[in-house]
């Protein structure tokens, strides 16, 4: 089943007419948030990127040029986008840093995976920690949460302009699983299996749209649906506490607030 969403009334639509009720995420911070990039963030990214991708070289390391393209996206220096890469590398002095995933429960009982880097686990475990806990939720254990996730590539395509039903088929013939609208912002958000996120986002490109970023991520198959204004404002705050360390490269969550909240 191939879902595909619009934007109006905030009702996604299957191929087949049926509907659903889900609220519209990432760019507007309701579903699915990810943390604002930062020099430091994208920097430790890159470094991973280089180190367990075994190669500098961003056309040896898929990985490593995903990140690169976050290092556009904020205008991070060419310099210091070469020195991640060396520090990962091996070639310039620094601390190890190693990849961390929590897995919680915030407010309203919303899921949170949170993914990050980091020179010292132990102290981004306590810090995390005491940010589930002092909201009320908690920090719980691999597989506590993960099991209402699914890994996707994601692909934020700009519109040509064209008719929107036309642009889904035709993004959707470039082999994506799920495409969400964004008419306001002339924009689509693509999503397909982790393996394939470089083969459809070159066919994408080939279709003649202009890719402005990819990225894996971990898409809600459960969600928790939050239609209090009290609830919604506590899982947004608590959501940006996290997002506002600098050990968290990404955070995912399972909340839907509704439009009217």
């Amino acid at each position: 089943m191939v879902w595909v969403s619009f934007v109006r009334d905030i009702i996604f639509f299957d191929m087949s007419g049926h509907s659903k009720w889900s609220t519209i995420k990432r760019q507007k911070g309701v579903a699915d948030i990810k943390r604002g990039l930062t020099f430091t963030k994208v920097a430790n990214a890159i470094t991973i990127a280089a180190k367990f991708g075994g190669s500098g070289d961003p056309e040896m390391n898929p990985r490593l040029r995903m990140v690169i393209e976050e290092a556009k996206s904020v205008n991070m220096p060419k310099e210091n986008v070469q020195r991640a890469i060396d520090r990962g590398l091996g070639k310039l002095p620094g601390q190890l840093l190693e990849e961390v995933a929590y897995e919680g429960f915030g407010p309203a009982k919303a899921a949170f995976i949170v993914e990050g880097v980091t020179d010292n686990k132990l102290r981004t475990l306590q810090v995390i920690k005491n940010i589930f806990e002092k909201s009320g939720g908690s920090l719980g254990s691999t597989g506590s949460a993960g099991f209402m996730f699914s890994q996707k590539g994601e692909i934020r395509v700009a519109s040509k302009g064209g008719n929107v039903d036309d642009e889904l088929l035709e993004l959707i013939d470039c082999g994506a699983e799920d495409v969400d609208s964004f008419e306001d912002e002339h924009s689509y958000l693509v999503y397909t299996e982790p393996t394939k996120l470089a083969q459809v986002s070159n066919k994408i490109t080939q279709a003649g749209y202009r890719v402005e970023s990819q990225e894996l991520i971990m898409k809600p198959t459960v969600t928790v649906t939050i239609d209090d204004k009290e609830k919604a404002q506590k899982v947004l705050e608590f959501t940006e506490k996290l997002e506002e360390l600098d050990d968290v490269q990404k955070v995912f969550s399972n909340f839907e607030i509704v439009g009217e909240v």
